[in-house]
């Protein structure tokens, strides 16, 4: 049996329940994403037998609990391998149509879904070339505004807050981007937010207050089925960007600070989904894709406060902007 599910633009078809994605209906379409998992298809077996080469190793920090991650090339760009050293593995062909997954106990087929959901995802979207934030997204107003940033400067957090509030979610952590004539738009992901306990903890008043994102991570998730927060399933014009910078306890926290066009590319170059995987020549054409969208959507530097129960205070201060922002159309 198969599942029918669209995200990050992309239709996709699995071998196995994908918790987190909504069913969707195709009716024989081309360029569908087809996710195998289970045994060795021919098809990545003959691939993981070309001559290969490794492109990119991340190895563990004690920054973060994620393990560490292998991209390996096999053949001339025949097909690639993504390798987790807790062993979940990926392996994506050419056209990054088809994809074998696979996993070994304890973990689970959730948390397979959530790689295939995050990095895997960032991955194909950089093999078709889409630039994609490191960042979260709501709807305020028809338009898409973007909190990007380093990882636990609290993206999610303020995505969930904002969702609270009853501004749908666009995307939560790969906000991918798509230009129309001058517009950029922000394309959605899938109707989740992922948040550690202490996030929880503090939106919710206990960390339990939301389910575990698989049995063996300590995540946990806010659905955005409707019931507490709702998804934004369309694409949207982007209306601003804020960058989040490093926390302060100073009393005027959360606040606003300007950036020139010259910060915003910078900061932006440097938070771009998968931004180690380019070579030269694409580095260039996502700078040049930068450029053009400094130009056309405000972007800010923004500060929260170390203290976390002045969240309400942040979103008050990014709907205001936001709202002077659309005044200005």
């Amino acid at each position: 049996m198969n599942y029918s599910y669209r995200a990050y633009g992309f239709g996709i078809v699995s071998s196995i329940l994908i918790a987190g994605l909504e069913p969707a209906e195709f009716n024989g379409e081309d360029g569908l994403v087809r996710l195998e998992v289970g045994s060795e298809p021919d098809w990545a077996r003959f691939c993981l037998e070309l001559p290969s080469k490794v492109l990119s190793h991340l190895p563990e920090t004690q920054d973060t609990p994620d393990p560490s991650f292998v991209l390996t090339e096999h053949g001339n760009a025949e097909c690639f391998d993504l390798a987790y050293s807790d062993g979940t593995r990926f392996v994506v062909d050419a056209s990054g149509l088809r994809i074998w997954g696979m996993y070994q106990p304890p973990l689970t087929a959730e948390d397979l879904a959530t790689y295939f959901l995050g990095p895997v995802m960032g991955f194909l979207l950089r093999q078709r070339h889409c630039t994609s934030l490191h960042a979260s997204c709501v709807e305020i107003a028809g338009r898409g505004f973007a909190f990007s940033g380093e990882a636990g400067f609290g993206k999610s957090t303020t995505a969930a807050a904002m969702a609270l509030r009853g501004f749908p979610v666009v995307s939560e952590d790969i906000a991918p981007l798509r230009q129309s004539e001058e517009t950029i738009h922000v394309v959605p992901g899938y109707p989740r937010i992922c948040l550690w306990p202490d996030s929880v903890a503090n939106l919710f008043g206990s960390a339990e207050a939301l389910p575990q994102l698989t049995p063996v991570w300590a995540k946990r998730y806010l659905s955005l089925d409707g019931t507490r927060a709702k998804f934004c399933r369309q694409e949207l014009p982007l209306g601003a960007i804020y960058v989040f910078g490093p926390r302060s306890p100073e009393e005027r926290a959360p606040y606003l600070q300007p950036m020139s066009p010259r910060e915003a590319l910078l900061d932006l170059v440097q938070n771009t989904y998968m931004n180690w995987l380019l070579d030269r020549q694409q580095r260039a054409l996502e700078f040049d894709f930068l450029a053009n969208l400094v130009k056309h959507v405000p972007v800010r530097r923004i500060v929260a406060h170390t203290d976390p129960k002045k969240i309400g205070d942040l979103c008050s201060l990014i709907l205001g902007d936001a709202q002077s922002i659309l005044q200005k159309g």
